[in-house]
């Protein structure tokens, strides 16, 4: 059974919540990805996607000078990194998440799962399968 950490990708940006959201977008851009962590006094707090930009920033009337803890997702989920990559991508399809914060035993980041991650480096698709499956499903109101 394949481990978190033989598959996350470790290279993480970690952006404040007092950045503001151009700049948020702009890391996202330059480094192609849809995901920061948030992190304050060597703790994520949180997460911020293009998703929470466009829908919680400028979809609800923010300039691209609202801070990243305005529009950021709290209650983070996480695994770690030595939790085996089903455990992981179950986490994944069970909340609905397409990128998961990775973290050691002492609950610091160090990696970043994606549903890519998972999907192409895996040797068997199953766990992928599974995590996008559930991660598709509508939810209930």
């Amino acid at each position: 059974m394949r481990k978190v950490n033989h598959v996350m990708t470790r290279d993480v940006e970690v952006i404040s919540p007092d950045a503001t959201i151009a700049e948020a977008a702009q890391r996202m851009r330059d480094g192609d990805f849809g995901m920061m962590p948030v992190g304050e006094n060597d703790r994520m707090i949180g997460a911020i996607s293009d998703r929470d930009i466009a829908i919680r920033g400028i979809a609800a009337g923010h300039d691209g000078q609202a801070k990243v803890r305005d529009v950021m997702s709290d209650g983070i989920r996480w695994a770690y990194e030595d939790d085996a990559v089903d455990h992981a991508a179950q986490l994944m399809a069970e909340h609905q998440i397409r990128r998961l914060p990775i973290v050691d035993r002492d609950k610091r980041l160090v990696g970043i799962l994606a549903l890519a991650d998972v999907a192409v480096k895996e040797p068997k698709a199953k766990p992928a399968a599974e995590a996008l499956c559930g991660i598709s499903q509508p939810v209930a109101a």
